[in-house]
């Protein structure tokens, strides 16, 4: 199975789009998951037209339109693998204990609002935490950012794609 993974979209935003190599990543994958930030339901649909499922969470900048349909945490099972989502996983000192127990029985824990690109895991290698970044708004990142993730039958093998 074929995750495509972003977060931090920040839509609609003056000209910003997503990128064209994101969105044919968004439509060429098994599923979708979304870590919060879309800001308007609009881009919600816009992502669900796109084909595949989408699972997302809702964000801290996110309208009452995405709040009322999107959960702020939830687990998704994919391909034998469970993993839990969130938009905010707080600050980066303890962050991958705090949200491996925080999703217990989960494989891997998907998360965005800092914008910064990150794949870690845990020293046992049974567990792992991805940021994607973000496809529209780097920040203070060298690049425009997503992930994606192949799961078959066994935990969850993040890649994160730079868009330039």
């Amino acid at each position: 199975m074929e995750l495509a993974i972003i977060s931090d979209t920040h839509l609609p935003r003056g000209a910003r789009v997503l990128p064209e190599a994101c969105v044919a990543r968004l439509r060429a994958a098994d599923l979708i998951l979304h870590a919060g930030d879309l800001m308007r339901a609009e881009v919600l649909d816009a992502l669900e037209a796109l084909g595949p499922p989408v699972a997302a969470v809702h964000g801290n900048v996110d309208d009452a339109g995405v709040l009322a349909r999107l959960p702020e945490r939830r687990v998704v099972a994919a391909g034998g693998a469970r993993i839990g989502m969130v938009h905010d996983a707080g600050p980066a000192a303890g962050r991958l204990e705090r949200l491996r127990r925080a999703f217990g029985d989960c494989d891997a824990v998907v998360f965005g609002h800092s914008h910064i690109p990150l794949h870690e895991t845990s020293a046992d290698g049974a567990f792992q935490i991805f940021n994607p970044g973000s496809p529209t708004d780097r920040r203070r990142q060298p690049q425009h950012t997503m992930g994606t993730a192949t799961v078959d039958g066994g935990p969850p093998a993040f890649t994160l794609i730079a868009l330039g």
